[in-house]
């Protein structure tokens, strides 16, 4: 590094957010960025640890001290080639990643102000882009072909890795068009579609072929390859099965999310099919990043309130004893969808919907207290028998996605991604698919 000591003189600098009054108007991306020079300046106060635990906590192994030495000497095309050696779309996790590399930098420990390893790597690759320095692979092939089944971050993953190898790539979709939940479940205010359509065509020019619109059953998988790899995702959200659940205006998160993501590509929804959350007082069930980007598009929508409940308890603010550095830290997060309004409360449990003539108008919650687990087990949940109404004209249910029981499956049929681990970070899906393409080329040799 040009100067050892830098993280003692430059502060951490985010590029913050656009402001809530211009934001809360449109779905473009809520995240600004840094010039290049401020960007590298930030690239610098990578301290080059001797052990590097940005690296141990990255699923995909990325080499952050060394593309963060590139970026801090100017090296953009070098940082980019050292990035995309671990990571196929670091345009993705630039942007949604919860840096799990920054909870576990030594700068974290010591001044709670990591290198800005994820603006870095979102800089890094647009450059990439803007300058040219992607271009599609000229690829020898091998003669075998490989067929991925879902076009999540997983398939697209074990899909980029495959063609790259040599293989005949075929993804095949349900959905019109790739991206899985990257696509209709991340809202654009987070994740532009084009970005997504960018990289669709880089593959596209590669070779890999993509089926959309084909809902293929993995017990039934298309003939004429030599291996498959199932990519499926976690298409069964959990739902909240208490008195009044066939209410109108009762809805899965996703149902919401990516209904606005095809709207905002331009698909027409009738009147009665549409799920808007326009001058309605929005009540989410469930305190994720699911339940939060349903409150950014509520607000989005135009949405009289919103309030988001939790049934876990609240968690402490800034450090947690018993998730010590380097582990991921399980304390308050305040995303920008809440900073834009939302009443947040927790443990509170759903005990039943109440309606009014066929639709919801409130739903009837009670406070818990959480007793600490026995025998390394979960915490028990009692009732406390304090009851009361939140008034709601529509409710988000965002409680996650129950991990999907696969059939045995044939030696040469592998398994990526959240259909393999249950709901997981899209970091780690890419990971996964990684992984997969890995296991069947070995197998294949």
């Amino acid at each position: 590094m040009k100067d050892p000591k830098a993280f003692l003189k430059i502060p951490r600098q985010e590029a913050g957010y656009r402001p809530v009054h211009d934001r809360v108007a449109d779905f473009g991306e809520v995240e600004q960025t840094l010039n290049s020079h401020n960007r590298r300046l930030q690239a610098s106060r990578c301290m080059d640890c001797g052990v590097p635990f940005c690296h141990w906590a990255c699923p995909l192994g990325n080499k952050q001290p060394e593309f963060q030495r590139a970026l801090a000497d100017g090296k953009w095309e070098e940082a980019y080639r050292i990035l995309s050696q671990t990571n196929d779309f670091p345009e993705f996790t630039g942007r949604i990643c919860p840096a799990l590399c920054e909870k576990s930098c030594v700068l974290k420990l010591t001044f709670d102000a990591p290198t800005t390893i994820r603006e870095n790597e979102a800089a890094i690759v647009e450059a990439a882009f803007r300058e040219g320095y992607i271009q599609p692979r000229r690829i020898e092939r091998n003669g075998k072909r490989v067929a991925v089944i879902g076009a999540g971050p997983a398939g697209l993953a074990t899909a980029n890795q495959l063609n790259g190898m040599g293989y005949e790539v075929a993804v095949f979709d349900k959905n019109e068009a790739p991206g899985g939940l990257l696509r209709y479940g991340i809202p654009n205010f987070k994740l532009h579609k084009p970005i997504i359509d960018r990289r669709i065509r880089i593959m596209e020019e590669e070779g890999v072929k993509f089926h959309m619109d084909c809902d293929i059953d993995v017990a039934a998988l298309p003939e004429g390859y030599d291996a498959y790899c199932i990519c499926t995702g976690t298409p069964t959200a959990r739902d909240l099965n208490i008195p009044g659940r066939e209410l109108e205006g009762i809805h899965l998160a996703l149902e919401m999310l990516s209904q606005q993501n095809r709207i905002l590509a331009g698909t027409a929804f009738t009147k009665d099919k549409l799920v808007s959350a326009k001058g309605k007082r929005v009540l989410v069930i469930g305190g994720g990043d699911t339940g939060s980007d349903c409150i950014g598009t509520a607000h989005r929508q135009g949405a009289a309130s919103v309030t988001q409940i939790e049934i876990m308890p609240q968690p402490p603010i800034g450090r947690n004893p018993s998730t010590p550095w380097p582990q991921w830290p399980v304390v308050m997060k305040t995303t920008s969808s809440h900073e834009e309004g939302c009443l947040r409360r927790w443990n509170l449990t759903s005990k039943r919907f109440i309606g009014k003539n066929g639709h919801v108008i409130g739903v009837e919650v009670e406070e818990v207290d959480w007793l600490p687990a026995t025998d390394d087990g979960r915490p028990i949940m009692q009732s406390t028998g304090k009851v009361e109404v939140i008034e709601a004209d529509m409710v988000l249910l965002a409680m996650g996605f129950i991990k999907p029981v696969q059939p045995p499956f044939p030696e040469n049929v592998f398994v990526a991604g959240d259909a393999a681990s249950g709901a997981s970070l899209v970091v780690r899906a890419i990971a996964s698919g990684r992984k997969a393409a890995q296991e069947i080329d070995k197998y294949l040799k």
